[in-house]
């Protein structure tokens, strides 16, 4: 389905102007939202035994295999304008959480893709529920997503930083129908409340975006490519962030069930053009655990 179409089609019927309509698709992602229970066509499975190809080794990280969280059928999921998941085949995502959160090493994730008309078992491997969690059915439903930025409060802008307060100068100079265009966005893809096994799509984490900004930078200083001045450190990061914002994309995120904490959460980002190439090896697990 050619949402952009359908997106821009509403838009210009609203009497907003073409030009304008056109610089805000270019920040609009859409996001698939996965959930059981609702009686949808399935397009995936979370838990249960990884279904890999025959021969295949369980995924683990040199040493111990690997949590198994869910697959999906990448030819039952929606079509995204932009986002370069495979058409066809299978996603199997593989993440040990907590070992991830506390050494920030990519070697405990891992995005497995089987291409169609491979041959595919049940895996063969450890069965406990620290690696094989209740398996069931899940369904998708489209959502909009937006920038961070987007989302300036004008009643704090005293309190935003002088990159902050030119995006937002820009925004409201370039977007004068912004809050028009999401509710537009939002009724044509609304954002359910309800509990969502997971998200593949739309915008990485912020938090991890920043990360991402601050270790370029640091490598870039290292190498002697750049030098900052410690008084311009924290505006170059802002700068990097909202650059790299654009580059990157959430290829899935999830909660996961953890008695020990407050709040647990996984998720695997990719770069556009490493999805687009089909370099799924590059995707990079993320894990928070908060107390």
């Amino acid at each position: 389905m050619d949402h952009e179409g359908r997106f821009r089609r509403a838009a210009l019927a609203s009497g907003i102007p073409h030009d304008e309509v056109g610089r805000f698709v270019q920040h609009l992602r859409l996001s698939i939202r996965l959930s059981g229970g609702s009686g949808g066509v399935p397009v995936g499975r979370f838990g249960g035994l990884p279904r890999l190809p025959v021969g295949m080794d369980w995924p683990s990280d040199g040493v111990s295999p690997l949590p198994f969280i869910f697959s999906v059928d990448c030819a039952a999921l929606p079509r995204i304008d932009g986002f370069g998941l495979p058409a066809v085949g299978s996603l199997l995502f593989f993440l040990n959480h907590e070992q991830a959160a506390a050494t920030g090493e990519r070697r405990y994730g891992r995005v497995v893709h089987v291409p169609a008309g491979t041959d595919i078992e049940a895996a063969t491997g450890p069965t406990d529920d620290a690696f094989v969690d209740e398996q069931y059915d899940v369904s998708a439903t489209l959502r909009a997503e937006f920038p961070d930025w987007f989302r300036a409060d004008e009643d704090d802008e005293d309190d935003l930083s002088q990159f902050q307060q030119q995006v937002a100068s820009d925004l409201e100079r370039d977007l004068p129908h912004l809050d028009e265009l999401c509710a537009l966005a939002n009724d044509l893809w609304p954002s359910d409340n309800g509990y969502a096994s997971a998200h593949i799509g739309g915008y990485a984490d912020a938090e991890v975006i920043k990360s991402f900004a601050e270790q370029t930078l640091a490598w870039r200083e290292k190498t002697g490519e750049i030098v900052i001045p410690v008084a311009k450190w924290y505006s170059r990061v802002e700068m990097e962030t909202h650059r790299l914002t654009g580059e990157w994309v959430s290829l899935a995120r999830f909660p996961v069930d953890n008695e020990r904490y407050y709040r647990s959460d996984g998720s695997f980002v990719i770069r556009h053009d490493h999805l687009a190439a089909g370099r799924l090896d590059e995707a990079l697990s993320v894990a928070e655990l908060t107390p």
